[in-house]
């Protein structure tokens, strides 16, 4: 018995009312050569000896009936044998026979042998059977030390995405097509996205206008959230030995290079903006002027004014109190939140310079005050002088507002504030931007390709590239190079020309009759 036996049983019942069982006469019929089993009656079945309890308590054996033949039976108590045979440590063969019982109730069968191996050899917990979602909402709560906006784009990533399409599924049994096929919804669900919007219906646009198509590059950070939080599962917890995020492929990112505003782009694009005021006016829907003018159709995601362009919207900017914002951003590329995260102690009036050393993101709609993500953000960068004089004006403009507010006013130090001394909250400068843009007759870019402006307005100047990279705050030149290899029109046809004046062809000599 203690290497299990195998035997044959039914459901007939004695006069009492009491099953028989293995003793039914049923089960065996005589024939020649003598007594067999009876093929037409009962079920086989086996049983097998189970380790003791940790107190020494004998267990029940484990007994399985219904099959239809022998061969199964015995193929099952093999099964059962071996995964008892897994460890001869008695405390992991106690786990082995609490997890064989538990998937046995579950599923009617026993767990894979492979499968249960793995885990034995890599020592994980045998008996710990969480899904995803749980796992990732203790992955959550685990990531304490890291910054508000990781956090925040973890978060999202698993509520929006990880828990919706993955989270039912049993950690332990999360495949790598599973993954790849909560990338296939996703593609679907942005095909579906741009198939309203090419509709024209304005009711179907209207559904999903703040519906944004997920694109390459947050599929792969949404993976990357993944795998982290696998990753853990398996170093940690050894709750698992093999992560299937790490070998899902998705599409390569391309980053968008920035494209001019050309005048025949203007065309088109102020063609779109037309199109679609229209279209809204024709049905009496409202006339979003700003929607439409930043949702009009652009050659590209990351598009670059003419230095033309950006004179007209530094002018037209003049009229707004945060003028010297955006020529900061404009013709030194700082980025939004350093520019509202800017404090008058790293102003060097004397030096000419400014020092990036704080910066205000927002975290959802709420702002978070910090310090730059990278050693290579936090920099100290040159400043023209006229920009210097304009801070000097904007410093002496802030004094006013400051006598004016009396004692409502906070003493926040930042350089770019409400008209109360509050901290500049990042949203309000992105949408007095666009307004400010939208005046000056511009066609469409965002605050943020102002940067882009700042890089190809240097490299179109003929600033090092070195330069232009510790200027930008960026790690190393390959990403300022990759990114910013837009070059204005007119730099390009004036280099081209340049090139080809250093080579001297004499003329061809006259064909000979």
């Amino acid at each position: 018995m203690a290497n299990g036996t195998t035997f044959k049983t039914c459901t007939c019942r004695n006069a009492e009312g009491k099953r028989i069982g293995a003793s039914c006469p049923k089960l065996r019929r005589s024939g020649r050569g003598g007594e067999r089993w009876n093929s037409a009656h009962g079920k086989w079945a086996y049983q097998l000896e189970l380790p003791p309890h940790a107190d020494g308590r004998r267990r029940n054996p484990l007994r399985r009936t219904g099959f239809d033949s022998l061969e199964d039976a015995e193929a099952e108590l093999d099964h059962a044998r071996g995964l008892l045979a897994l460890d001869e440590d008695p405390g992991i063969q106690r786990r082995i026979t609490e997890l064989m019982l538990s998937v046995l109730k579950d599923t009617r069968k026993l767990p894979d042998t492979e499968e249960v191996r793995r885990k034995v050899r890599t020592r994980q917990d045998l008996n710990r059977q969480v899904t995803v979602a749980e796992w990732l909402e203790e992955f959550l709560a685990r990531k304490r030390r890291i910054e508000a906006t990781t956090r925040s784009g973890y978060a999202a990533h698993v509520r929006l995405y990880l828990t919706p399409y993955l989270g039912e599924i049993r950690l332990d049994r999360l495949r790598v097509s599973d993954i790849a096929g909560m990338f296939d919804a996703i593609e679907e669900f942005n095909e579906i996205i741009a198939a309203e919007r090419a509709s024209g219906d304005p009711e179907r646009v209207a559904k999903v206008r703040y519906r944004r198509p997920v694109r390459a590059a947050t599929m792969h950070r949404i993976r990357a959230t993944l795998r982290h939080a696998l990753n853990i599962a398996i170093k940690q917890d050894r709750l698992l030995d093999f992560n299937p995020a790490a070998v899902v492929e998705l599409p390569s990112v391309t980053r968008p290079k920035p494209v001019v505003w050309t005048a025949e782009r203007v065309i088109k694009w102020r063609a779109d903006y037309a199109a679609r005021v229209e279209s809204a006016r024709r049905v009496g829907a409202r006339v979003d002027v700003i929607g439409f003018y930043i949702s009009a159709e652009r050659p590209s995601p990351v598009m670059v004014w003419t230095p033309v362009h950006t004179s007209a919207f530094l002018a037209r900017a003049q009229r707004h109190r945060l003028h010297v914002l955006y020529r900061l951003i404009a013709l030194r590329g700082l980025r939004r939140g350093e520019a509202v995260g800017l404090r008058w102690e790293d102003v060097n009036f004397a030096g000419g310079s400014i020092g990036v050393h704080w910066q205000i993101t927002q975290l959802g709609w709420q702002p978070v005050q910090g310090k730059p993500k990278t050693d290579a953000s936090d920099r100290v960068i040159a400043v023209d002088a006229e920009t210097m004089k304009l801070l000097k004006k904007h410093r002496t403009k802030q004094a006013k507002e400051r006598l004016a507010a009396g004692d409502q006013w906070v003493d926040s130090g930042f350089v770019f504030t409400d008209e109360l001394g509050r901290p500049l909250h990042p949203q309000v400068a992105t949408d007095q931007f666009y307004w400010i843009a939208f005046e000056a007759g511009l066609p469409a870019v965002r605050l943020h390709d102002l940067r882009h402006g700042a890089a190809s307005l240097m490299l179109a100047a003929g600033v090092e590239l070195k330069v232009v990279q510790e200027t930008l705050g960026h790690v190393s030149s390959t990403f300022t190079r990759d990114t910013y290899t837009s070059v204005y029109p007119e730099v390009a046809a004036a280099a081209a020309e340049s090139t080809a004046a250093l080579v001297t062809v004499p003329p061809a000599p006259p064909r000979s009759r």
